[in-house]
């Protein structure tokens, strides 16, 4: 298969990211380096100023938490940065290292280089969060070709078009952000009616929470801890909460002290009631937006890795009244929908046709003054719009002297324009003429995410302005100033890479143990230090092996 044909999809996760390719007939899922599917979506910066993406870097979470990053896809569309050491980093800089590491793993896979891609966004990201993902994927050496949105993706990889006439609702509750989409299906038709979302709700705030009333339980100073026994506290709830079984047990070694901890259901649905809460305000507005009730629903799709909290998954069969479907792992779902997406995309032959129609999830408008009130939004076409789409409204100026107006996009759904996203303005000239004016504004958008703004005059002349997801607000030489500086970073050698995570994982049981395993764990770090220095490769894998054995842990892959 040759560049030009390669069906690459992307599922850019907060937690963790994949990549697939559809090859023989049907989307598959890339292993990275490690053998392994996920990817943690963790950046690190060793002691030698060298980046650490994915495996390596998630197992310094606990012993470098102030030289690592996370979860900076929910910072996408904002100004946050990261320092690691002495670099600092935006959040399509930090996923762009994610990006070009799966890029990495699927070229070494493939044997051949890939540029187009499908990457998936959540459904509700804000135009602005949307080029950010673009941006990532250039300063990665990628093309986004399409951004899928992930309930959709998922649709796509469970063949649900087949089901003729049916309506399902997609639950993608992922590591940060919550979507709901309602679709319907009419072979070979995908048609989204409604989504809606929160952007900064997923499995990480439920962790948080739960977090917070182990401390409370086991009478722990947050402030007291350090960053490590923060990140390691972290670490133990976590995978305690991602645990299956009922109830939900967790123990932690502190200070010599082991802290132990049991939380039955309704102990858990009581902690996390605001965030239950949470989850019915997308599907409620979802369903609203559908006109439809949750019993007109024929399928339940569960997708993210969070949706698989056992309590998540009740209250969504609690609302529906039906088991969801449960054929695919919900982690790497989106992925394969995505690499579906890009076969569909590049008409393989070997790929079912699909139709599919996406929406607007955010209504879009302009300001207007209203019986003298500023500050008002006026939208022209309203959220969950099929796109593309094109629509008009008619405004008139203020007084019949005016000579010129500013329009203002704004996209959002408050009434107040201060509480939505100006996306971007512009001046049009007039000619007074003694009388109020008469203004049509026409919004134009399509699926790509191409919003066309014109304005008619009553004279007959006309402005138009083009907005695109593949604008951002830097200019060309920002966006190569800082892919320059990202490919500068001394990126950790990829065969050097098992020892490096071993290292780290040693590091990080070390800082948990205490008395005589503490010791036993140091003598092997040295050992494995000293092997990693004299440069004789089999001596080093022998220390690994040996290493492995005594603690009964498996040996990590080599890459």
């Amino acid at each position: 298969m040759d560049n030009a044909t390669l069906a690459i999809g992307i599922d850019l996760g907060t937690t963790n990211s994949l990549i697939a390719v559809w090859q023989d007939g049907a989307a598959q899922l890339i292993p990275n380096k490690f053998g392994e599917y996920l990817t943690p979506s963790i950046i690190s910066m060793d002691e030698n100023k060298q980046i650490l993406v994915g495996k390596p870097a998630a197992a310094r979470k606990t012993s470098h938490p102030d030289k690592t990053a996370a979860l900076f896809k929910r910072a996408m569309g904002s100004n946050t940065h990261w320092h690691l050491g002495e670099e600092s980093f935006n959040a399509p800089e930090l996923s762009s290292l994610v990006l070009r590491s799966l890029k990495e793993d699927a070229e070494d896979y493939l044997q051949q280089p890939i540029k187009d891609v499908v990457i998936s966004v959540p459904a509700y990201f804000s135009d602005e969060q949307r080029k950010h993902t673009r941006l990532a994927a250039e300063l990665a050496g990628l093309n986004a070709v399409r951004l899928i949105n992930e309930p959709t993706a998922a649709a796509m990889a469970y063949g649900l078009h087949t089901q003729q006439n049916s309506r399902s609702l997609v639950f993608d509750l992922g590591g940060g952000t919550f979507d709901v989409t309602v679709l319907e299906y009419a072979t070979p038709i995908i048609e989204v009616h409604a989504s809606a979302g929160d952007n900064y709700l997923g499995g990480e705030d439920f962790t948080h929470l739960l977090l917070d009333e182990v401390l409370k339980r086991w009478n722990l100073d947050k402030s007291a801890l350090t960053d490590s026994d923060l990140a390691a506290l972290y670490a133990c709830v976590e995978a305690a909460k991602c645990a299956s079984g009922s109830p939900l047990r967790m123990s932690w070694l502190y200070q010599e002290r082991v802290l132990e901890s049991t939380f039955y259901d309704d102990e858990l649905e009581a902690l996390w009631l605001p965030l239950l809460n949470r989850l019915r305000t997308p599907i409620e507005q979802a369903l609203r937006d559908s006109r439809l009730k949750p019993e007109q629903i024929d399928s339940l799709v569960l997708v993210g890795g969070a949706s698989q909290m056992p309590l998540v998954q009740r209250i969504a069969v609690r609302l529906f009244g039906k088991l969801p479907y449960q054929s695919y792992d919900p982690s790497t779902i989106v992925a394969l929908g995505a690499a579906t997406q890009a076969a569909c995309r590049l008409r393989h032959e070997d790929v079912e046709e699909v139709i599919l129609t996406d929406i607007c999830p955010y209504s879009l408008g302009v300001e207007v003054n209203r019986q003298g009130v500023p500050g008002i939004f006026s939208p022209i076409i309203e959220r969950n719009t099929t796109v593309p789409v094109s629509k008009v409204e008619t405004y008139s100026t203020m007084h019949p002297e005016q000579d010129s107006i500013c329009v203002r996009v704004y996209q959002g759904e408050s009434h107040k324009v201060k509480n939505n996203i100006l996306i971007d303005s512009f001046d049009v000239m007039l000619k007074p003429n003694g009388h109020i004016q008469a203004i049509d504004i026409r919004f134009s958008y399509d699926i790509n995410g191409l919003l066309e703004v014109d304005v008619l005059l009553e004279d007959g002349k006309s402005e138009s302005r083009i907005i695109s997801h593949n604008a951002t607000s830097l200019t060309t030489q920002q966006i190569d100033a800082s892919r320059e500086r990202l490919q500068a970073l001394k990126i950790y050698p990829r065969d050097m890479l098992i020892n490096r995570t071993f290292k780290a994982q040693l590091e990080e049981q070390w800082s948990r143990a205490l008395g005589d395993e503490r010791e036993m764990l140091g003598e092997i770090i040295t050992d494995f230090d000293a092997a990693l220095l004299s440069n004789d490769m089999q001596r080093v894998d022998d220390v690994r092996r040996r290493a492995c054995e005594y603690l009964g842990i498996d040996e990590p892959k080599a890459p």
